[in-house]
């Protein structure tokens, strides 16, 4: 992986907004979803019909929830550039970048893929402290880090 100059808080940034973008369509769902449950005639199949939106609504305010915990948990992020990997750095490895800051996965910034990853992760707990230069293993996969913004 050639050295590439990333800006961590454009992608601190992209991260809370792709977050804010997901509740906001989910809010959207919800509202959606309880519209059309109001709307549902008396049928034969009404009360089924009505359990499973309710059903279907709870999950989604369940997700919604999650949602805001990441939100909560993005603004404990770090934002300052550190020597050591410890919350809020970004991870360059020989085999991938990682944002150590909430569990969101995969995302692409800038024609870049990253990680997202919770500082509680396996993968964030084996780099945790390291700086540029070391090197570790797992899940059989060996990595150096390269660069620790």
């Amino acid at each position: 992986m050639e050295k590439t100059v990333f800006e961590k808080n454009n992608i601190r940034n992209y991260v809370k907004n792709v977050i804010a973008e997901k509740i906001e369509k989910l809010k959207n769902f919800i509202e959606f979803t309880q519209e059309a449950s109001r709307d549902i005639k008396k049928t034969p199949k009404y009360d089924s019909m009505r359990e499973e939106m309710q059903e279907e609504i709870y999950q989604m305010q369940r997700q919604l929830g999650a949602l805001n915990d990441l939100r909560r948990n993005m603004a404990k992020v770090l934002n300052n550039s550190t020597e050591r990997v410890q919350l809020g750095s970004l991870v360059i490895t020989n085999k991938a970048r990682f944002y150590i800051s909430v569990s969101l996965g995969e995302f692409f910034f800038e024609g870049d893929r990253f990680y997202a990853i919770s500082s509680e992760s396996p993968m964030a707990k084996k780099m945790m402290g390291m700086k540029p230069g070391d090197e570790f293993t797992l899940n059989k996969i060996h990595q150096k880090i390269v660069e620790v913004l």
